[in-house]
């Protein structure tokens, strides 16, 4: 399982031009599943992700995470994370697992979420959106489930 996490001042999610969510301070987290991918990686990356300390404190240093300042946390499915552009010029998505099983990781992972963080916010899986963010930092990491066992 990979995401990307992008610690934003605001983002919104837009659907056929209406604004489908949004959120204020706190983590854009793009999640992509990959075949044989499972609760387990689901787990990690959301415990990572609300823990990581990417938020400054008074220092203004990096010591805070996602559940110290009490932000916000928007969950987009995005398989394109699993693309692979090693050969030719058109990414190959052969890893990324296939739209069902992706989807039951993606809600598991929304439903874990939700006990976790006091505002929670999703796109629409398999749906095409467009996404506004205002990056703060700006700060953007990358993980990998795969790399973390």
């Amino acid at each position: 399982m990979r995401a990307v996490i992008q610690r934003v001042d605001r983002a919104c999610v837009k659907i056929n031009n209406q604004e489908f969510s949004s959120i204020k301070e706190g983590i854009l987290l793009l999640l992509g599943v990959e075949k044989g991918d499972a609760t387990t990686d689901a787990d990690y990356i959301l415990e990572k992700s609300i823990n990581l300390r990417i938020f400054e404190d008074e220092q203004d240093k990096m010591n805070r995470s996602l559940l110290d300042v009490n932000g916000s946390l928007m969950v987009i499915s995005q398989f394109t994370l699993l693309g692979d552009c090693t050969k030719g010029r058109r990414p190959s998505f052969v890893k990324a697992e296939e739209p069902s099983k992706a989807k039951d990781l993606y809600e598991y992972f929304v439903r874990q979420a939700s006990g976790k963080v006091k505002i929670l916010e999703t796109g629409k899986f398999q749906e095409m959106m467009h996404i506004e963010l205002v990056n703060n930092g700006p700060v953007t990491i990358l993980l990998d489930s795969g790399k973390s066992f």
